[in-house]
């Protein structure tokens, strides 16, 4: 390949057809393949390869801490959970065509933050844009947005992701002007986007933290309408004692 050439093919973006020029030219001397059938191959190829390259740069932004996945998830030793329900969840992808929340919720050590990621990472995979975030990062995030007054550009973009992780709501509590930057942010993506809660807090408890009775209502109710909740509260802690120390 002349180096003419080569720029052109780096100038239209075309990685993939470079570094697998050689085989190309290989298939065609070969001659199994018609002009137009290796043609379409070409093109099938670098459509993949854009592809692929694409989702890994969603699974990059996403800033997932563990790349849990659905695959590894030790169901036989949380045999109160519904498997069959929540792979259902996770195949059929309906959190995210229908807009659904999925909030699960119990003690630490359950596996709520590794179930909540792999949804994320199959959301991601199927073409959607996501987030993993902990709360206090996130209320802290939309809190010093205030300082130059970018809270809305910092509401926009939390607001935007398809697929949305909250990770340990009720980790710490928040002061009232936090509260109503979350609830802003909830209400936003109120049946327009997937939001995933993981919290070691039954609903009945998250006024102990957000420390506003109505806002906590308002926000349950919000979040609870279009959502699946899996209760996790009798599950027990999945780490090891030597995890523990």
């Amino acid at each position: 390949m002349d180096e003419e050439f080569e720029k052109m093919l780096k100038y239209l973006g075309l990685r993939g057809l470079l570094a697998n020029w050689d085989h190309y030219i290989g298939i065609a001397k070969k001659g199994s393949f018609s002009s137009v059938r290796l043609l379409k191959y070409v093109i099938e190829q670098e459509y993949k390869i854009k592809q692929e390259n694409a989702r890994k740069r969603r699974i990059s932004l996403a800033k997932i801490p563990e790349p849990f996945v659905i695959e590894t998830f030790p169901f036989d030793r949380q045999p109160k959970l519904n498997k069959k329900i929540i792979l259902t969840h996770y195949d059929c992808l309906d959190y995210m065509s229908k807009q659904q929340n999925m909030i699960w919720i119990g003690p630490t050590g359950t596996g709520k933050t590794g179930l909540a990621t792999a949804f994320l990472t199959q959301a991601i995979n199927k073409g959607y844009r996501g987030k993993f975030i902990l709360f206090p990062e996130l209320v802290e995030t939309l809190y010093q947005s205030l300082a130059d007054h970018s809270e809305k550009k910092a509401l926009k973009t939390f607001a935007a992701y398809d697929c949305l992780l909250v990770d340990e709501i009720g980790l710490i509590e928040i002061d009232p002007v936090q509260v109503g930057l979350f609830f802003s942010l909830m209400h936003e993506r109120h049946k327009k986007k997937t939001t995933l809660i993981t919290s070691n807090l039954g609903f009945d408890q998250w006024g102990s933290f957000l420390k506003n009775t109505q806002l906590t209502a308002a926000l349950v109710d919000r979040l609870t309408e279009n959502s699946h909740v899996i209760n996790m509260k009798n599950c027990k802690s999945l780490r090891t004692r030597l995890d523990q120390q």
